[in-house]
């Protein structure tokens, strides 16, 4: 039985943890049909224990998204290693921890650029690392937190993504003549090892006990994989620049 990306050649970052969402987009997209390439930072070892948990062996290539030579290479070692892309997963967000859990007022500026950095500027300059490698056009999906709001604790990570969800449209803008699509999943509060990171984060899961339509489960992160697998596929051949929630639909409701 053929999957939805058979054939697709894919990398992914952020696989950190088995409680990953990048992880179980590593795990749907070989499961669909995808040979996949692991990238990881700071600790390349971390991320192969975690790829041995997957359905298929997956090589791991160290890439700080900060460095510009680490972003030169990657071109060079996937080329050498799958021949070419037809898909990129950008999993990557930090701040510095007191640009985090209620510091917001008295962030400094060299923080905020921090989170800027590897939160949202990553994003188009991973894509234009891997950009000679999708000759054939391709999808390039990244995973954002609702920045329609201020989320509580959330401080200097909520303009970073709203930064990062703003590069996504302008990459969306000038990459469609290459036919290459950018999108995002919007997903909902998960367990993971970003969330942990943030002090109070678990105090969103009584938002969406109490607002999700659908059940939503903290500990589950198949659900946002699988999203972003579907934007990697042929499925949405006309879709970018769009920002799919997968977050039980607390997005939808008002009071």
């Amino acid at each position: 039985m053929s999957g939805i990306l058979d054939g697709k050649r894919v990398l992914i970052t952020g696989v950190l943890m088995e409680s990953s969402i990048a992880f179980h987009t590593a795990k749907v997209a070989q499961e669909q049909g995808a040979e996949v390439i692991l990238t990881a930072f700071p600790r390349p070892t971390l991320t192969e224990r975690i790829a041995k948990k997957l359905p298929k062996p997956a090589k791991v290539i160290e890439l700080d998204v900060t460095d510009d030579e680490h972003l030169a290479r990657v071109e060079g070692i996937v080329r050498e290693e799958l021949g070419g892309l037809d898909g990129v997963v950008h999993s990557i967000g930090f701040a510095p921890q007191d640009a985090l859990g209620g510091n917001f007022l008295h962030t400094p500026f060299e923080s905020v650029s921090t989170a800027m950095h590897v939160s949202a500027f990553s994003l188009k300059s991973l894509t234009m690392a891997c950009l000679p490698l999708m000759g054939n056009g391709g999808s390039v999906v990244g995973l954002t937190f609702d920045a329609q709001f201020a989320w509580p604790q959330y401080d200097w990570m909520g303009p970073a993504k709203a930064a990062l969800e703003a590069t996504s449209r302008y990459l969306a803008r000038d990459l469609g003549e290459r036919d290459i699509r950018c999108n995002l999943i919007s997903a909902g509060p998960l367990g993971s090892m970003a969330a942990k990171s943030i002090p109070g984060f678990g105090d969103l899961a009584k938002v969406w006990d109490e607002r999700s339509p659908l059940a939503w489960d903290m500990s589950d992160p198949e659900p946002a994989g699988r999203g972003v697998v579907a934007l990697l596929s042929d499925f949405f051949p006309k879709t970018t620049g769009e920002i799919v929630h997968v977050d039980g639909g607390v997005h939808i409701m008002g009071a």
